[in-house]
C-alpha cells in the first residue's frame, strides 16, 4: 500500500483522526487520552498504532510512560496527492467565474427566472 492510501485510511476513521487533533495540541498518554474519549484504553492504543504506522503521530519513552505527538508532516502524502486536483479545479472555476460574468453581461444569470 503507498503511503497517500496509508494515510487515508488512517484518517478515515473519525476517532483516529479526533485523536490526532487532540495530539496537535501537545504531547499525551494513552491513559490521558482515553480519558478524552468514549472508548476503551485498547481501542484507544489500536488507533494510535494505525497512526503511528502512517506516519501521523510519534512517540517518546520517559521511563515507564509513553508520550504521543503528531507529526504534521505524516499529511504529506496526503497534502501533494491534493494538490494534484488544484490546478484542475483552478481552471474549472476559473472557467465557470469567465461564463457566468458573461452571463451576468447579457443578464442571463440571476433574477427570476418566470
Amino acid at each position: 500500500m503507498d503511503a497517500t492510501t496509508t494515510v487515508l485510511r488512517a484518517l478515515a476513521d473519525p476517532t483516529r483522526r479526533a485523536v490526532l487533533e487532540q495530539l496537535a495540541l501537545g504531547e499525551a498518554t494513552v491513559s490521558s487520552l482515553t480519558a478524552r474519549f468514549p472508548v476503551t484504553q485498547p481501542a484507544i492504543s489500536q488507533h494510535l498504532r494505525v497512526l503511528r504506522q502512517a506516519g501521523l503521530v510519534v512517540d517518546r519513552h520517559d521511563g515507564r510512560f509513553v508520550y504521543y505527538r503528531a507529526r504534521p508532516e505524516g499529511l504529506g502524502p496526503m497534502i501533494a496527492w491534493v494538490e494534484q486536483y488544484e490546478a484542475f479545479w483552478r481552471g474549472r472555476l476559473a472557467a465557470l467565474a469567465t461564463l457566468l460574468d458573461e452571463g451576468m453581461a447579457h443578464g442571463e444569470v440571476g433574477g427570476d427566472s418566470e
